[in-house]
Formats: C-alpha cells, sequence, structure tokens
C-alpha cells in the first residue's frame, strides 16, 4: 500500500509538471522564510545563554523621576555598588561594578590596537563565566593584570604565549596578562568586549574617583550581580529598591534588578516595570514567518482541489474497488507530505544560498546547525505538520467523492465548489497586502525622523576621541595647527559629540521654580568654538565669546531647557547650579542629539576646556574626504605618536541612530517581497488551470467574434474582485496594527491615506499582471485546436 501510494504521488506530480514545479516552488520557498524566521528567533530567545550562570545574572537598574517623567536606565553609583556588596551577601553571591566598553589603545612594541574593554572588579570574569583558553580566570585580583580576548591576544602576540607579557593600555599604563579568554559569541550583550582591566587600579589611576564613590548621586557606571542559588529575585528586589533613597534625598529613586534573561528581549521599561522591547520583534515576525508559510500551503490546497475533477475518476475507481475514505485520505496526505519533503530539501538549498544576504540584513551570524540532532526532528516534525497542513482540505474534499456519479460521468464540482479556493486566494492577497503597507509605513517612518531639523549641521563633520592624556591641555596650538593644513573651516571640543549627550545632573534652583521639582538637565562642556564648528543655530542672546571673560561661568540653554524654566525672557535670567550663580546668555535651536524619536532633552552647555573628550572638526565643503584625512593625520600624530589615528564621520553616526529600524524595515521588505511572490506563483497556477478549463469556452467565443480583450477581461475579473476583497480586509487590520506600533514614538509619522491607495494598486497591478500572461495567452490560442474534438 505504501509503495502504491509513493508510484502515485511521482506520476501525478510527472503527470502536471507545472503544477508541481508551483506547488514545490511555493512550498520551498514559504519552508525557507519560515526556516530563516526559526534561525533569528532561536537566535533572540538564546541570547546570553553562552554565559554559564545566564539563570542567576542580572544587572542593578536605576529608575528615577525627573521633569514630570519616570525612566530606568543602567547608570548606578559606585556607592550602591558597595553597599550591595558589603551588606546583602544573603541574597548576592557575586557583585561586580563596571564603567562602559569604551575604546582602549593596547600597544606591544610597534602594534598598536583600539578595541573595547571595561574597567571591572574581579568577581566579573567568574560571574559571566567567560571560558579561559590560557591563564587564570581571577587574574584580575592582580591590580596590574588584565584579561584579553582570543583575538585581541593573536592580534598583539601572533601564536607567541601572552601570559606574562606586557601591554601598555592608553600610553600611560603598563598591564601584565594573566589570561586569554574565548570571544565572545554575537549573540552576547558583551560581545564587543575584548579586554578587562581591574577595577582597583581604575579607583587609584583617577584621584576623582575616590570622591565619587561616596556619591550616591553621581550615576556613571554599570553594576552586575549574581544571585545566591537560594535566594528569590523577587524579595531581593524588594530589599534593595529603596536603598538609594536612604542615603539620597533628591529625586525618586529606586533600585530595580533586571535578570539576563531580560535584557535582550524585555529592555523597555514603564513606571520601572518591564513592559516590551525587541519581544515584539520577536512575536511579529514569527507571525510573519506562520502566514508566509501559511500562504504557500494555501497554493498547495487550491491547486489541489481546483484539479480534483482530473482526479475524480481515479478516487471512483479505488472506491469501487474496496478504498475506505480513511485508506484515501492517508494516499493524498501522504502525496502532500511527498511533496512537502521535496519542497524541505529544495528550502535547505535556498536558506543557504540566502543566508549571507538574510545575516547582512539582520545584523546576524546565524547559520544551519546540521550537528544538532534537535534541528532536525524540528525540521522533521515541521515538515510532516506542514505536509498535513497543506494536504488536509484537498485530501478530505477529493474523499468524499461520490464513485457512481463520478465513474457514470453525472459528476458535478458544485456551484459552490470554488468557494474556498477563492477564500484562500483573499487570505493570501489579505497578508501579501498588509506585508506591503506595513513595509511602507515602517520606511515612512524612518524617513519622517531622519528630515527632522537636527539643529546644526551634520555634513564635514568628524570627531576624534580624546583616549590619551597626549591630546590635553593643547587646545589653541592643535586648532592653529589644524586650522594651517587649510582643509579646516574650525574646530572645537566638548566632553559629548553633538549625536549624544554624555552626562546629566540635578541640583539647579531658579527664580519661580516649583520648589518640589526635581529638574533634570542634559550637560555639556564645551570650548568656545564647538558651536561654530557644528553650526548650531542661536535663537535669543549670542554664544560663547573670547572677547567676555565672564562668560567662563555663564550658561547657553536649548529651548527645551527654557520651556522646562518657563522663562519668558530668558537670556540674562540667573540659574543656580551647583551652588553657584550662572546667567543665561544665550538660546540655542533644539539638537537632536540622543534618539530622533523624542523630544530634545533640556540641555545646559556651559564653557569647561578641562573635562572635554571629544574633538569636533568641520572640514571645508570643497575637499575631498580622503585629502582632508591625509592632512589631518600628522597633525594628531605630532600631538598623540603612540595611538593610531581614529575618527568617526558625524552623519555616519547619526544614521546608526536609525539602525534597528531600518534593518525591521529591510527584513519586512524581504518577507514582504517573498509574500507577494508566493501569492502570485498560486495566482498563476490557478489562472493556468482555470484557462486549460475553459479552453473550449474561449474557443467558441473567438468563433463567434470574441475579441483578445474580451477574453482577456472575461478571464481577469474574478481575481480583480478577489484583490478587491482582499484590499477591503487588509487596510482596517493594517491600519489598527501600525497605529499601535507608532505610539511607542513621540516623534511619528502620520498614516496617510495615499499608502493604503498605492499598496491596494500596487497588488492590483502586480495581480493583473500575472494573471494576464496566462490570460492573453489563452486568448491567442488557435480555436481550430480547442474545438477539433466537437
Amino acid at each position: 500500500m505504501i509503495k502504491n501510494y509513493f508510484k502515485t504521488a511521482f506520476r501525478n506530480l510527472l503527470k502536471g509538471r507545472m503544477y508541481s514545479v508551483i506547488n514545490i516552488l511555493g512550498l520551498a520557498t514559504g519552508m525557507a522564510i519560515a526556516l530563516l524566521i526559526g534561525l533569528w528567533i532561536w537566535d533572540e530567545l538564546s541570547y546570553n545563554k553562552y554565559h554559564r550562570n545566564y539563570d542567576r545574572l542580572a544587572q542593578i537598574m536605576t529608575t528615577q523621576t525627573f521633569n514630570g517623567e519616570t525612566g530606568t536606565g543602567p547608570a548606578v553609583s559606585i556607592a550602591l555598588g558597595m553597599e550591595l556588596r558589603n551588606k546583602y551577601t544573603d541574597d548576592f553571591k557575586k557583585v561586580s561594578l563596571a564603567t562602559w566598553n569604551f575604546g582602549h589603545i593596547l600597544a606591544v612594541g610597534d602594534k598598536k590596537i583600539t578595541k573595547n574593554g571595561m574597567w571591572v572588579q574581579p568577581e566579573f570574569p567568574a560571574m559571566f563565566g567567560l571560558k579561559m583558553v590560557k591563564g587564570s580566570i581571577d587574574g584580575l585580583k592582580d591590580p596590574s593584570s588584565a584579561l584579553l580576548a582570543e583575538s585581541l591576544a593573536k592580534a598583539l602576540f601572533g601564536n607567541t604565549d601572552p601570559i606574562g607579557k606586557t601591554v601598555k593600555f592608553d600610553n600611560k599604563i603598563d598591564m601584565k596578562v594573566a589570561g586569554v579568554y574565548e570571544d565572545l559569541p554575537r549573540n552576547t550583550s558583551l560581545y564587543e568586549t575584548r579586554l578587562l582591566i581591574p577595577w582597583d587600579k581604575y579607583i587609584t589611576s583617577e584621584s576623582w574617583l575616590k570622591e565619587a564613590s561616596t556619591q550616591w548621586g553621581n550615576h556613571s557606571w554599570q553594576l552586575f550581580v549574581q544571585l545566591n542559588d537560594k535566594a528569590d529575585i523577587k524579595k531581593a528586589a524588594s530589599k534593595i529598591r529603596d536603598i538609594a533613597r536612604q542615603h539620597f534625598k533628591e529625586g525618586d529613586e529606586r533600585g530595580v534588578i533586571h535578570p539576563m534573561s531580560n535584557w535582550r528581549l524585555y529592555g523597555k521599561f514603564t513606571n520601572g516595570k518591564t513592559d516590551g522591547g525587541r519581544i515584539t520583534f520577536v512575536w511579529l515576525f514569527g507571525i510573519i514567518g506562520v502566514f508566509v508559510l501559511l500562504l504557500a500551503c494555501i497554493n498547495f490546497m487550491n491547486l489541489s482541489t481546483a484539479r480534483s475533477e482530473k482526479r475524480a475518476r481515479e478516487v471512483g475507481i479505488r472506491k469501487t474497488m474496496g478504498s475506505l475514505r480513511s485508506q484515501l485520505i492517508g494516499q493524498f496526505l501522504g502525496e502532500s507530505i511527498i511533496v512537502a519533503f521535496v519542497a524541505f530539501i529544495l528550502s535547505i538549498g535556498l536558506a543557504l544560498l540566502s543566508l549571507s544576504f538574510f545575516n547582512g540584513l539582520a545584523d546576524k551570524e546565524v547559520s544551519l546547525p546540521w550537528s544538532n540532532p534537535i534541528f532536525w526532528l524540528m525540521a522533521l516534525a515541521f515538515t510532516v505538520f506542514t505536509g498535513i497542513i497543506s494536504g488536509s482540505y484537498p485530501a478530505f474534499y477529493l474523499s468524499r467523492f461520490d464513485p457512481v456519479k463520478v465513474l457514470k460521468g453525472t459528476f458535478k464540482a458544485g456551484r459552490f465548489s470554488a468557494l474556498p479556493r477563492k477564500i484562500l486566494v483573499v487570505v493570501q492577497f489579505t497578508v501579501s497586502i498588509a506585508l506591503i503597507i506595513g513595509t511602507i509605513i515602517v520606511f515612512r517612518q524612518i524617513q519622517y525622523a531622519k528630515s527632522r531639523p537636527v539643529g546644526y549641521t551634520r555634513e564635514g563633520l568628524i570627531t576624534v576621541r580624546i583616549n590619551t592624556d597626549q591630546l590635553y591641555g593643547h587646545y589653541d596650538a592643535l586648532r592653529g595647527d589644524l586650522l594651517a593644513t587649510g582643509v579646516v573651516e574650525n574646530m572645537g571640543e566638548s566632553n559629548s559629540p553633538s549625536t549624544d549627550i554624555y552626562s546629566n545632573q540635578i541640583g539647579f534652583e531658579w527664580k519661580g521654580k516649583d520648589p518640589n521639582a526635581v529638574p533634570l538637565f542634559g550637560i555639556v562642556a564645551v570650548t568656545h568654538d564647538f558651536g561654530k564648528t557644528i553650526g548650531w543655530q542661536i535663537r535669543e542672546g549670542r554664544d560663547f565669546s573670547r572677547n567676555y571673560s565672564t562668560d567662563t561661568g555663564q550658561i547657553i540653554l536649548n529651548e527645551a531647557g527654557v520651556k522646562l524654566t518657563g522663562f519668558k525672557d530668558p537670556v540674562g535670567q540667573v540659574i543656580k547650579w551647583n551652588d553657584k550663580d550662572r546667567m543665561v546668555i544665550g538660546v540655542v535651536k533644539d539638537m537632536v542629539m540622543e534618539s530622533p524619536y523624542v523630544p530634545a532633552m533640556p540641555t545646559v552647555f556651559y564653557l569647561d576646556y578641562g573635562w572635554t573628550g571629544v574633538i569636533t572638526i568641520r572640514i571645508k565643503p570643497a575637499i575631498p574626504i580622503r585629502e582632508a584625512v591625509s592632512k589631518l593625520e600628522p597633525v594628531f600624530k605630532q600631538y598623540n605618536p603612540g595611538s593610531p589615528f581614529e575618527y568617526e564621520f558625524t552623519d555616519e553616526e547619526y544614521a546608526k541612530k536609525f539602525s534597528d529600524e531600518e534593518r525591521i524595515g529591510n527584513l519586512a521588505t524581504f518577507f514582504a517581497i517573498l509574500a507577494v511572490f508566493i501569492s502570485c506563483l498560486g495566482l498563476f497556477g490557478l489562472a493556468s488551470f482555470v484557462a486549460e478549463r475553459r479552453t473550449k469556452e474561449i474557443g467558441v467565443r473567438k468563433v463567434l467574434g470574441a475579441s483578445v480583450m474580451n477574453i482577456w477581461q472575461m478571464l481577469s475579473k474574478d481575481f480583480v474582485s478577489l484583490v478587491i476583497i482582499s484590499c477591503i480586509i487588509a487596510i482596517p487590520i493594517a491600519w489598527y496594527v501600525l497605529h499601535q506600533w507608532l505610539q511607542q514614538y513621540e516623534y511619528r509619522t502620520p498614516i496617510s491615506w495615499w499608502i493604503f491607495t498605492i499598496a491596494g494598486l500596487g497588488a492590483m497591478a502586480i495581480a493583473l499582471l500575472t494573471v494576464s500572461f496566462q490570460a492573453v495567452r489563452a486568448a491567442l490560442s488557435n480555436p481550430v485546436k480547442s474545438l477539433r474534438s466537437e
């Protein structure tokens, strides 16, 4: 019986080659998409599971309420870390403070490399279960030692043993290599960390840190904890919730424990509690994967049921010979499962061919887990499930034919036999149109944010990080030498680049301020030439000027800062900050320095040549970038000979703010195109079948004088009406889903009516093009051939 099923299946595949190709290609494409999405979702769900203590690791977050808004972030004080380490040993097995991932210059002889690394406490490597290739995992207990990632150690020392060798850090500290750990995989939050340096050395090398260690209001570090095996995370969270309030009265501050299992997918907070995040994209792509596979299954169902009349006689003979309905259902399901297996083999090939392209779109490094038996078991179950879903309706439909009517030739498919096929076509195009609309809206949102006025001129700006002491204290000389190159229009320094705000503070007072309010301002230290270099726009008052010696004690506000203070005439107003009166001398237009999707943060700009860490250079418009860089490099080498010349383009750094949205948009476009392709593939098959079934009718109509246009209209109108129905269903669904999605952005694009019009007309045009090939082909056929037997 099984052998007979296989023979029949392959005979039917060969007999209707075109329909078989459409079925297999459609299923294979749908399965390949589902496979890629499955790999993407698996990568997201397995994020950070590389770390041995994944289930017990967490990061301490801080929830604060300022300017009437509550926000949660990872920045904490050193004092909080010391408190947890010393007084909460019942809850936390290990505690480690850490800096952020910053670039550090490492030098071994003539080799100089810049890599990201963190200053961490000795427990950090063991907490995160780093896999040591050489040396000791406890190497950071020695303040003069460091741990290197395997790739970094190889880049510095080649194939020689690095243990015990000396590396110079940031041109000022000699450190000994105590250990080499395995490079962290891409799907970890610490992927870019290539270097770990001891916290004790950090504390002793920076004098200001001793004072900061007791400042509960100085939130500039990260704090990681490993919970004890028997500790309850909810009870531990309730214990640490109000620690900061006991020491720091300003602001409503609460401690939050954010488990590692939530870092990747649940990074969004509302009122101090997790409220979604990337998990939305996991659900979104999961749903898209299911629907795209469903589209492919619909093609199989439609073509199988459409060709049912051709197999009706086979069913009649089998029933007459004694076949039970259950056996027929088994036969047809078996055929669909065989088709699904052929499609799966093809889908593996399609996935392999597109994997590199897909990884580029998704910014991933996923691969097919060939050696994982779980993958193959899931693939087997997935293929069988797809085969059953694809063949279920045709199997139950074909197996119920009456053998008497079939063999007597009186069998008719029925007046409403085409209704299920039409419903399935509507489902296909509803999904496709919704995906098209979604793709347009995503890119509209990105473009809307990109076109937002940024308040300064990005083009031609280059930033250079001050990462060694050699560049400090030479501002005027460095600026003079850069201007002398002839390629620099202006140069200034600041503690934050124009694309970010690194520091914010409270403790501001002014006349008329609500005594209960705790305002938070972004703080940007600048030199006199910073504003002129970036091209900020003065709205009121003036810029900083060397002609006024008192400007060192004055400030400039942005428009959001003026709005927060409530000043009607801000210039000349006095704000007390750190117990010192500072007069507002100017107001600048709000600049997009953080997220382009939210309002600008109230910001204070003030003069401070001692707290700058970023050099901003404006290149003259007519100078090619390559020529400009070649003339800038010798100047920086003169002042900082021990460091490689590294720079960033401001417009490229700004573009990175849209990377997540663009990546989602590109993936959505990729899936939408393939969904439309699968839908059109099915439509092509159905149109071919309809044209084939109505061959004699078309011949008669042509003999009676029907034109090619008449026949094209006759064959196309049914499909066009189905697409119109799909538009009617898809548009309100897409509007609702996308309207909800846009609510997460304060600065968002409106949903215009023309988007739905374009999507609908586009789907209509695609459907017509697909159907027209078969319709015109049928209309141009010779009626003599179709009527010869009549």
